[in-house]
């Protein structure tokens, strides 16, 4: 119950944020990466998913870049929630994999090798890679 209370306050907070400043600014940005991680917590990873697709990246890979951390833990939450998803096609854990590999490789690039962030990067990675050889032999 409390994570739904979470989710509601959330989108309330997200939709005050989008009002104020708009989609692009990185406030705006980080409160919806918070939404967008609790809508993967409660499983809703279809709406997850295309939030974090449709409306949060085009804008943060806009105003913020490519490389910025926040760009870069949606890419990273977008592709969890992919490999996550029990529903998940072969094309969805392709499309992890492949944006994972983008976000190990900036990690590496921007923050160094080790830096927390490229690990946890790297660690989610070699998952979707093993689940993907698993679906792939089955």
């Amino acid at each position: 119950e409390r994570l739904d209370e979470t989710l509601i306050l959330r989108r309330e907070i997200y939709a005050k944020m989008v009002a104020l400043f708009g989609v692009s600014h990185e406030g705006t940005i980080i409160d919806g990466l918070n939404l967008a991680s609790s809508m993967v917590t409660l499983n809703l990873w279809d709406e997850g998913t295309s939030f974090l697709r449709d409306q949060l990246l085009p804008p943060a890979r806009q105003s913020l870049g490519s490389n910025h951390h926040a760009t870069l833990n949606l890419e990273q939450n977008l592709a969890v929630a992919l490999y996550n998803n029990p529903e998940s096609t072969c094309d969805d854990l392709l499309d992890a994999e492949t944006i994972m590999e983008g976000v190990v490789k900036r990690r590496r690039r921007v923050f160094g090798p080790a830096h927390p962030d490229t690990l946890g990067a790297e660690r989610a990675l070699s998952a979707v890679r093993e689940f993907r050889r698993r679906v792939d032999s089955a």
